[in-house]
């Protein structure tokens, strides 16, 4: 019963702008960004302000954190085939020579 309290709290703390900045350890301009972009869609009170919940912001890191892994092992791909292809051409430099 307790793990379910848990997920239930989770899903019902939300945090302001500053305290979403925090969590995410990035400032009020980029969490600002982030949104323009799409990345979070923030709930509004009656009042204009955001509010974000927890969980919004934890899935948030996890799916960029997972992009980014993504967007690093293409670049090592990319980096193993930029060498493959300098090989192949100093080869092709020492046959001419």
């Amino acid at each position: 019963m307790g793990e379910w309290n848990g997920k239930l709290d989770e899903k019902l703390t939300l945090l302001n702008a500053r305290e979403a900045a925090q969590y995410l350890r990035v400032s009020l301009f980029t969490l600002s960004r982030i949104e323009r972009e799409g990345g979070l869609v923030p709930f509004r009170t009656p009042g204009g302000h955001r509010r974000y919940s927890v969980k919004m912001l934890h899935e948030y890191l996890e799916n960029s954190r997972a992009s980014w892994n993504h967007k690093a092992s293409a670049a090592r791909l990319q980096g193993k085939a930029n060498a493959s292809e300098d090989v192949k051409v100093l080869q092709m430099e020492l046959v001419q020579a």
